[in-house]
């Protein structure tokens, strides 16, 4: 296994419905990859069987030469497998800060008992989990919301927030899934260069999903298609424009 994350012919069903099939995927450090196909194609459900929510039928999947399939959802992320959802999922009744600030708990290293009683290593962890979520959200333009409520932010801002929450875990490996849905075309702008930004400033492998043509072309080194749960093209954005499996799939025969 030579990439940060290696998927190995991974499968699930739903009932009778094959919901994918022997996926496979290799992602070396650093790379900006993404993950497309039509409404149904099995993207979210991978996305669900990477982070725990699902577990595989079978394959594997190894996260810095770690097998994780199996595990539950919180002991990946703490691994450094993050991710931001489709639907935001915010904590929307809990201040911008502190939606930053449960992400970085996950991190910290105190006992319940030092938190009941408030031992100096507990103080100490606090100041550094408050200091290091502040630094997020300036990074993400957001430093002057810090006390808004989450649920009362723009919807652009919202998404930005669920990518600072995800980084505060300090991954290695972010999944984004369809970032850029509902978002206008000037957001859609930042939102291309916030993703190339944190892949770089923070060293991180991005798995995208995305049904923004436009932006996934752009910004992505190379792409996977998956159509009715089976890959049917991998490949560079030029390669994997042109391949006519991948026309097929989104546009019917005969184009």
């Amino acid at each position: 296994m030579s990439g940060i994350l290696e998927v190995d012919r991974v499968s699930i069903a739903f009932g009778g419905l094959k919901a994918v099939s022997d996926f496979h995927l290799s992602l070396p450090k650093g790379a900006l990859h993404g993950l497309i196909g039509p409404n149904g194609a099995g993207k979210t459900t991978l996305f669900n069987m990477l982070t725990g929510v699902y577990k595989p039928d079978q394959g594997t999947v190894a996260l810095e030469g770690r097998r994780i399939d199996g595990w539950a959802p919180h002991r990946i992320a703490a691994a450094g497998l993050a991710r931001t959802f489709q639907n935001i999922r915010l904590f929307k009744e809990l201040t911008v800060l502190d939606n930053v600030r449960v992400a970085t708990h996950a991190r910290t290293r105190v006992t319940v008992v030092g938190a009941l009683l408030r031992s100096l290593a507990w103080t100490g962890e606090e100041a550094a989990v408050t200091e290091s979520a502040e630094q997020l959200l300036g990074l993400f333009d957001l430093a002057s919301r810090a006390h808004e409520q989450a649920g009362n932010l723009p919807y652009g801002d919202q998404r930005r927030l669920e990518i600072a929450r995800a980084l505060a875990l300090r991954p290695s490996v972010l999944l984004l899934d369809e970032p850029a849905a509902g978002m206008n075309p000037q957001e859609k702008i930042e939102l291309r260069r916030l993703i190339q930004r944190v892949r770089d400033e923070f060293g991180l492998t991005v798995l995208l999903i995305e049904h923004d043509m436009g932006l996934v072309m752009d910004i992505c080194e190379n792409i996977t298609v998956l159509d009715h749960g089976v890959v049917i093209a991998v490949g560079t954005p030029h390669e994997v424009q042109r391949d006519p499996a991948v026309v097929e799939a989104y546009l019917g025969t005969g184009h």
